[in-house]
């Protein structure tokens, strides 16, 4: 019925998203241009630094994809726990009906007498 341990994928998950944040965050911002420095030399820091940026956002986009086929997982367990629960409730419903008529029939005999 349900996945154990989704809880622990989504929260394992939701850390690596963070500490890549946090990586891409300390990647700073884009490297300008120095001017002692010649074009060439300007363009390799500019590319090395967003080489370095797109291989986070890559990193980060993917655990994106995988904590939202978690919470997914997660929100299909949810509802297959809501369906279980709405079926016990019907049959404890009609179990608890059954002995409420009886109980009126008592009380008009009660009062004959």
């Amino acid at each position: 019925m349900t996945n154990v341990g989704v809880g622990e994928i989504i929260y394992d998950l939701r850390k690596k998203i963070q500490a890549i944040q946090s990586e891409l965050d300390g990647l700073g911002g884009s490297v300008d241009d120095l001017p002692e420095m010649i074009d060439n030399a300007n363009l390799l820091r500019s590319n090395e630094y967003l080489s370095k940026t797109n291989e986070k956002k890559d990193e980060l986009l993917i655990a994106y994809e995988q904590y939202s086929v978690a919470l997914e997982e997660l929100l299909s367990s949810v509802f297959d726990i809501q369906k279980d629960l709405k079926d016990i409730l019907k049959e404890q419903s009609s179990l608890i009906s059954t002995p409420v008529k009886k109980t009126s029939k008592l009380k008009t005999k009660s009062k004959k007498k």
